[in-house]
């Protein structure tokens, strides 16, 4: 197999997944990384890179630093995360996009023009009980911030399932 091939193989077989939010320094850094972490620890035979983005961020922010601490209380780090704006190329090189809200979803639509039937849903959207949403915590208190890291814990499982039947 020749060098062009490998890599066009390589591009077909890693599956990029995208956790959208609105500054990408709470919600989605959060989800980014306890996704990561869950389809580690589910040995998932696909290989995914997870990353994420916000519609309105401004790039090299660091992550809030009540999403670092509800984060490190479940011995996930995220201090090196630095936030980055949502680009056509990150939505285009995306196999999955997730965001927090209708309201992303709906963004997301009007600012890029996407086709029908492109895969962005709610990081919740999978999960049979409950809200859908995922209301953003910036500027509220921990006892918040646990309840969005929770909330999106609670969907991870809908999520791998997702994408190992869909990707």
């Amino acid at each position: 197999m020749g060098k062009k091939s490998r890599i066009k193989k390589e591009k077909r077989e890693l599956k990029k997944v995208l956790f959208v939010c609105t500054a990408n320094v709470c919600r989605s850094p959060m989800a980014e990384r306890l996704f990561a972490k869950a389809i580690d620890e589910a040995k998932h035979s696909k290989t995914i890179k997870v990353y994420s983005a916000g519609l309105s961020a401004m790039d090299g922010d660091k992550a809030s630093q009540n999403s670092i601490d509800a984060c490190e209380e479940i011995n996930i780090d995220i201090t090196d995360h630095r936030s980055a704006g949502l680009t056509r190329t990150s939505l285009q090189e995306a196999s999955a996009v997730f965001c927090m809200t209708e309201s992303h979803r709906a963004l997301i639509n009007m600012y890029f023009e996407l086709p029908e039937g492109y895969p962005i849903f709610l990081m919740r959207e999978f999960m049979d009980e409950g809200t859908k949403e995922l209301p953003d915590p910036y500027g509220q208190d921990m006892e918040v911030y646990r309840h969005c890291r929770d909330h999106m814990l609670e969907a991870i499982p809908s999520l791998i399932n997702w994408v190992e039947k869909n990707l």
